[in-house]
């Protein structure tokens, strides 16, 4: 099966949400969510994540999550995942229940492209106050792609994870996860880095990258916005069509993509030293905003 085949599936087989130049959705992807041990890479911008989906949510957007949101190769339960960072699911609980949440599974957290497996572990949680289970998630659905449809013009923004094109972590992401798991999640403690993984393997990195731009280019330029391998992408208008939302476990700061009136913008919050010495989050514009409709091909009906 080839990277266009997976590709293909994923947008054909895509749930499409509605949306116009009022809507405002935020996308982040790449979190690894873990335990709170040395190896979670996501503890060290929790506060940072935390403060900016506050942000997003009393602000009335919706919440798109590109994939990999939980490590599940480096964990072997959801459990421990939610109970190091319960308060984080708690406000995603938020957005789920004001129906203003989509999920999308990647490779990290490739279990839960099995509705079962989601039922059977987020849908509720043990309070131990109450020594109960409360609701967490009902009826969740993660996806392999979702795209966003505008009501008008009908331009379509497809997303996944994009590890569709990364033959290996597509394929074998049980042998990857069991290496993980084994032998890179102890090298990773001490400071030495995963080669398999896209994020730090800068050559497999441009191969993936390439192989996502063909299949764009080969259906019209289709605006696409993925993660995986962790690195900010943001096309001129004209240009290939290509976004990477990057990660939430960059040194210090975490980027998403903001879709706003009609406008895409790659964003970075991050955590800055104030004149009298405190520190503050920051969000920061890094590219944008563009008009959507600037990177239109004729695949549209207008």
């Amino acid at each position: 099966m080839s990277s266009k085949t997976r590709l293909d599936r994923a947008y054909q087989n895509a749930k499409i949400i509605n949306f116009d130049d009022s809507s405002k959705f935020i996308l982040f992807s790449d979190c690894h969510r873990g335990d709170n041990s040395f190896a979670d890479d996501f503890a060290n911008n929790r506060n940072i994540y935390f403060h900016a989906l506050k942000h997003y949510f009393n602000e009335g957007f919706q919440y798109c999550e590109i994939g990999d949101g939980d490590e599940l190769w480096e964990n072997l339960t959801f459990k421990s995942i939610f109970e190091a960072h319960k308060n984080v699911f708690l406000l995603l609980k938020d957005f789920h229940t004001s129906n203003r949440l989509y999920m999308i599974w990647g490779n990290h957290d490739m279990v839960y492209r099995n509705p079962e497996y989601v039922k059977k572990h987020l849908s509720t949680y043990y309070e131990p106050v109450t020594e109960k289970d409360v609701e967490l998630f009902k009826d969740i659905q993660y996806h392999e792609g979702i795209i966003l449809k505008h009501s008008e013009n009908k331009q379509e923004i497809f997303l996944t994870h994009g590890h569709q094109a990364d033959w290996w972590n597509y394929l074998f992401w049980k042998w990857s996860r069991f290496l993980v798991r084994v032998l890179w999640k102890p090298l990773n403690i001490m400071g030495i880095a995963d080669p398999t993984s896209p994020a730090k393997n800068y050559k497999e990195l441009i191969r993936i990258e390439r192989r996502t731009k063909k299949w764009i280019t080969d259906n019209n330029n289709r605006l696409t916005i993925v993660g995986h391998t962790h690195r900010p992408r943001f096309p001129e208008p004209g240009d290939i069509a290509y976004f990477n939302d990057g990660s939430c476990v960059h040194p210090r700061s975490i980027t998403g993509i903001e879709i706003e009136k009609g406008q895409i913008s790659l964003i970075k919050w991050q955590i800055a030293t104030k004149e009298d010495g405190t520190l503050q989050i920051v969000r920061i514009l890094l590219e944008g905003p563009e008009k959507l409709l600037d990177y239109k091909t004729d695949q549209f009906n207008f």
